[in-house]
Parts: C-alpha cells; sequence; structure tokens
C-alpha cells in the first residue's frame, strides 16, 4: 500500500478460526514480519512480534508504545479489499 507520503508498506490481515480480525505491517515489505504481527492482533500468535521503526510513522510509534495502532489515520487503508 502506498502511504499519503509515498513510501510503500505491505499490509497483512490474518482471520482466526473464531472470527477474529488482527492487521500487521511492514515498512520494510517483509510478508513474514506483517503476517506475525497480523497473527498477533487476531489473537493465535502467543508472542508479540518486536520491530524497529524504519520510517518513525504513526504506526510503527503506536505499535512501539504498545498502543493500538490507528489503521484509518493512512487514508488508502480504508480502501484495501480482502479475499476470503
Amino acid at each position: 500500500m502506498r502511504l499519503a507520503t509515498g513510501e510503500e508498506v505491505l499490509v497483512a490481515r490474518v482471520v482466526a478460526p473464531d472470527g477474529r480480525i488482527g492487521f500487521g505491517f511492514s515498512f520494510r515489505t517483509d510478508a513474514t514480519e506483517a503476517r506475525h504481527m497480523a497473527e498477533w492482533s487476531a489473537g493465535v500468535r502467543a508472542e508479540r512480534p518486536a520491530i524497529e521503526s524504519q520510517l518513525d510513522h504513526a504506526w510503527e510509534r503506536a505499535w512501539l508504545s504498545d498502543e493500538d495502532v490507528e489503521w484509518e489515520s493512512e487514508p488508502r487503508f480504508t480502501t484495501l479489499r480482502w479475499s476470503g
């Protein structure tokens, strides 16, 4: 996904067996990193993944501060369409 600032981010979504949905991201466009975040957010991964800030983006700051990520702070996030 292209950010409002022009950089790219990889966004992952995981749907748990009970229907809970989790999202993750990677500014390094690392699919494993994003998937692990999404799995943890959906409650299917026990250990919270550690990341290093790449852009000092609001999503990174929230994750590193153990706060909720405000996904909608990036306008394009709400336009993503998911299959399945």
